[in-house]
């Protein structure tokens, strides 16, 4: 499902809203998940799970086409780790 997708769906399902609003509503749960982040702040949805940032210290790699010895630089990557109600309904279990 994308952006698109989750507006349409939550509209259809909400008819006293309207489209726009619905539209602006979930760009905001967006952007405050991502400010959240961005500060190293953990997001926790009940039941759905849980975004966090994960620190990859910088190490040499390697450049697969040439085989020379690369330095990568220390980054942040987005971490997502299920709940249980999500997890429990993908393997059918509640």
């Amino acid at each position: 499902m994308i952006r698109s997708e989750l507006i349409q769906k939550i509209a259809e399902d909400n008819p006293h809203l309207f489209r726009r609003d619905v539209e602006r509503i979930v760009n905001t749960v967006f952007d405050e998940i991502i400010d959240a982040m961005s500060r190293g702040d953990r997001v926790e949805l009940r039941g759905f799970g849980a975004f966090s940032v994960k620190r990859r210290d910088a190490r040499i790699g390697r450049n697969p086409r040439t085989g020379e010895s690369v330095e990568v630089d220390e980054k942040h990557v987005p971490f997502f780790k299920t709940g249980k109600l999500l997890r429990d309904r993908l393997n059918d279990e509640a």
